[in-house]
């Protein structure tokens, strides 16, 4: 079983607020219905400020989650906020300028964390291990190619647990990574990482 957690980048085009380079809802949804039950829109208005900012630095790694969540908090006492560019705009002004023209864009780790929450993708990726798991015969095994360290993360505590339950061994100690030469030709793989293992 191949799990590949990147984008499909039909999804960055479909007009639910994944991008920060277009102006759109906030939505964020990759289906009908959020795994969550709520929008991105929804978490920036209606969510107390340490709840948002636990979001942003739980799943995005926002080292400013608190900042960003005090002016989310003023800025929809106003209006609420309902747009990427909005919302773009908010952090920006809220983070230090070193940070906004930093190497990646300051909006980049919000976005990945409301996207992550709105979509329960931590709990989806935990469970579809779980479930693949089970549906696996022994010498099977479960590959996945992971895109940021939390997801990562997710993936190693499940593989580290079925090692220790005796029921899996892992194929390589550390995460495969891209060569040089594929990062060249293919940019979204330097962030990549391939773990795997196999049912004994």
């Amino acid at each position: 079983v191949l799990f590949d957690l990147g984008w499909n980048m039909e999804q960055l085009a479909n007009g639910r607020g994944f991008s920060f380079a277009h102006n759109e809802p906030l939505d964020m949804r990759y289906g009908e219905k959020a795994a969550s039950g709520f929008t991105a829109a929804e978490i920036l208005n209606t969510w107390q400020e340490t709840a948002i900012a636990d979001a942003l630095f739980g799943y995005g790694e926002e080292r400013y989650a608190r900042r960003i969540a005090k002016a989310v908090v003023e800025r929809r006492e106003v209006a609420p906020i309902t747009t990427t560019l909005e919302f773009v705009e908010l952090i920006r002004d809220s983070v230090p300028a070193l940070y906004r023209h930093g190497r990646i864009n300051p909006a980049t780790r919000s976005f990945q964390a409301l996207r992550i929450a709105v979509n329960d993708e931590l709990g989806v990726l935990s469970r579809g291990i779980e479930g693949a798991w089970k549906h696996l015969a022994v010498g099977g095994r479960i590959a996945v190619i992971t895109f940021h360290s939390i997801e990562d993360r997710v993936v190693k505590r499940a593989f580290a647990e079925l090692v220790a339950k005796g029921e899996g061994k892992l194929l390589t100690k550390k995460p495969i990574t891209a060569s040089e030469e594929e990062i060249t030709t293919n940019r979204p793989s330097r962030s990549a990482k391939l773990r795997g293992i196999e049912k004994i």
